[in-house]
């Protein structure tokens, strides 16, 4: 599970069984966990965060979504 990015309390990661599915990013902050398409920059699904937090970290995600795009292809070479 490679951590792509990290900023504020939120590791944003692939995991290794990832490949095969579209483009996406798994946001991690303690026990929570949510996934984002990243072609579309939308919701995929959530595991513990609130609505305002899912907020914020749509933003992050939004700001870093060529980074996070190239390190897709980079990882899964697709």
């Amino acid at each position: 599970m490679p951590v792509i990015h990290q900023e504020g309390p939120y590791s944003f990661v692939f995991f290794s069984s990832d490949k095969g599915e579209p483009p996406h990013i798994h946001v991690q902050r303690d026990r929570r966990l949510v996934k984002y398409w990243l072609n579309s920059i939308a919701f995929a699904k959530n595991r513990g965060f609130p609505e305002h937090e899912l907020t914020r970290i749509e933003r992050l995600i939004v700001k870093h979504e060529a980074m996070f795009m190239e390190a897709w292809h980079d990882y899964f070479g697709s």
